[in-house]
């Protein structure tokens, strides 16, 4: 169908009239409808995700009902023996409550017994909540910490992880198959049912349960914590008082649930300016961690002092590698353990779990896949895992991401450090001594619209068929292309990469030092990956090691800008 088809489409029933009325206004911006209308909004690395408003490149009414039905149909053939169970959450962002209300009304009109949470609640209380209640599936209306115009649509398998080949290919047909005239709307108040408190306390008890210090070890250490307008408000406090934190204090202006995010550029934990409140609050306060999560409760950044009293925000890898090591440390039996991360995230990971004789698998970026780890090894003892944005999992009932779970480990790891005299600073130092000293640093640049992604597509196509020998004065020992399943070495010699296909390619140099590109799953955007790594011989080489680093890698992306 062309786009003009589509907008014509669009311009009649079964289409409200507030939509056909929107259409109509939006062809005066020929760029505008353009994208709007250039092809069909899809699943990518974290679901569906895009910008509100009419269209089908567009998150809406209709393409999240069109979604819906599409699901609504694989469950029912799927569950030919009883009724189906799904359970919905929605975040903050503007009109997630009316979304998920019209996506519950498409399941109940499929005869789909429909859990929806009463108000907004974090994407992993979604994940444990699909696995508590027993469900076959789950949905949860989120746009992660995308822009304030954004907003999408995530779907769980019944093991609480987000779908994955070749079930998200079945219901990606499933809805395919349809038009928006096959949605089912009317709903049926029988299959209907509100959830709130009752699942709210068993995932409180249960990630308190499953951590390691006792309330005596916690009750001096001091937190401030950041919402950033989100869903962790819903679960992060009481988790904590449970777990004992007695001193933890809020960023107020931050802690109403708020879709515009009023108080910040980007509700991102990975953007530094986001944490200017609670660190001003911890610079109050005294405190000795800070904690701040994404709108969806499912990424977070933290802040940590040094031996000078100066605050620095660690960055995903070193939040993984940290978390990690006290895990590993933590638990008394390691036989038969794994722990997980992905092939764009710090190498560090892999030396950590062969340190300990474990295994350290890797998946393809977006945690769904370790999500799916789990799933296919249940005789094997998941102990943790991490990826580079900030996202880490810690426990046994929840198979997504989960920020209130690596917040509680977080505040544990700094209360065992700082009841020894040490700071999470130094134990990462310790850790690059051990192990080696690896520096990690991401680019993301935005392309928006048809062009943009035109022009993402055409760069990826030259780098995987022409790519270059040398980066930055350093050969070329190997090149993975993840699309192709094909890892290359600098002799020519070929084997298979035994990963999904994914737009991905990852060099690495004869000095160690990789480069991964891809383009973004829920954004506009292509993302480089660097990773520069030494050995740290002593503490006290921190500073100079960490500079010589910084320099190299700054080096490597200049070299990256020009190819």
């Amino acid at each position: 169908m062309s786009i003009n088809d589509r907008i014509e489409q669009w311009k009649n029933p079964p289409f409200d009239a507030a939509t056909i009325a929107a259409v109509n206004a939006l062809e005066t911006q020929p760029k505008e409808i353009e994208d709007a209308f250039y092809t069909e909004i899809a699943f990518g690395t974290g679901g569906m995700r895009g910008i509100m408003g009419p269209g089908t490149n567009r998150i809406n009414k209709y393409t999240l009902g069109k979604a819906s039905q599409g699901v609504a149909n694989y469950l029912n053939k799927s569950q030919t023996s009883k009724t189906p169970k799904i359970v919905i959450a929605y975040d903050c962002r503007n009109n997630s409550k009316e979304f998920a209300q019209a996506v519950a009304d498409v399941f109940t009109a499929n005869k789909i017994d429909t859990y929806l949470f009463s108000s907004l609640r974090p994407t992993p209380v979604l994940s444990f909540a699909v696995r508590h209640l027993k469900a076959d599936a789950g949905i949860v209306l989120t746009a992660s910490h995308n822009p304030p115009e954004y907003n999408g649509y995530k779907v769980y398998n019944q093991y609480g992880g987000q779908i994955v080949p070749p079930e998200d290919a079945t219901i990606m047909g499933e809805i395919n198959a349809l038009s928006f005239s096959d949605i089912q709307w009317n709903a049926k108040k029988n299959h209907f049912f509100s959830i709130d408190e009752a699942i709210d306390e068993a995932y409180t008890q249960t990630i308190v349960q499953e951590s390691f210090l006792t309330a005596e070890e916690r009750h001096n250490t001091k937190v401030v914590f950041t919402a950033l307008h989100g869903t962790a408000i819903m679960s992060l406090p009481a988790v904590f008082k449970e777990a004992g934190y007695k001193q933890l204090s809020l960023v107020e202006e931050q802690s109403v649930a708020d879709g515009n995010f009023p108080t910040v550029k980007s509700p991102n934990p990975e953007e530094p300016e986001a944490f200017e409140l609670a660190l001003a609050e911890a610079k109050k306060q005294d405190a000795d961690i800070v904690l701040g999560t994404d709108p969806d409760a499912d990424r977070i950044g933290i802040g940590v002092k040094d031996n000078h009293g100066d605050w620095t925000l660690l960055n995903g890898n070193q939040l993984m590698i940290a978390l990690t090591r006290f895990v590993l440390e933590q638990e008394k039996d390691l036989t038969n353990s794994f722990i997980a991360s992905t092939v764009v995230s710090t190498p560090l990971m892999s030396k950590l779990a062969a340190a300990y004789g474990i295994e350290c698998k890797l998946g393809l970026t977006g945690f769904k896949w370790i999500g799916k780890m789990i799933q296919d090894n249940p005789h094997e003892n998941f102990l943790c895992g991490g990826e580079e944005s900030y996202g880490f999992l810690f426990g046994k009932n929840v198979r997504d991401k989960d920020a209130i779970s690596a917040a509680l480990l977080a505040c544990d790891l700094q209360a065992y450090l700082k009841n020894q005299g040490s700071s999470i600073i130094d134990y990462l130092k310790d850790t690059y001594c051990k192990h080696g000293f690896y520096h990690e640093e991401l680019i993301s640049i935005t392309k928006k619209g048809k062009q943009g992604a035109e022009e993402i597509s055409t760069l990826m196509h030259n780098l995987r068929n022409n790519p270059p020998e040398h980066i930055g004065g350093i050969a070329l020992a190997c090149l993975d292309d993840f699309e192709q399943s094909i890892s290359t070495t600098i002799n020519g010699s070929t084997s298979s990469l035994n990963f999904p296909k994914a737009n991905v390619l990852r060099f690495t140099l004869v000095d160690g030092s990789t480069i991964a590109i891809r383009p973004s799953g829920t954004e506009p955007k292509i993302k480089y990956y660097f990773s520069v790594n030494q050995q740290l011989k002593t503490t006290e080489d921190y500073a100079q090691c960490q500079k010589e680093l910084k320099e190299k890698c700054a080096e490597l992306k200049k070299a990256v800008a020009e190819l």
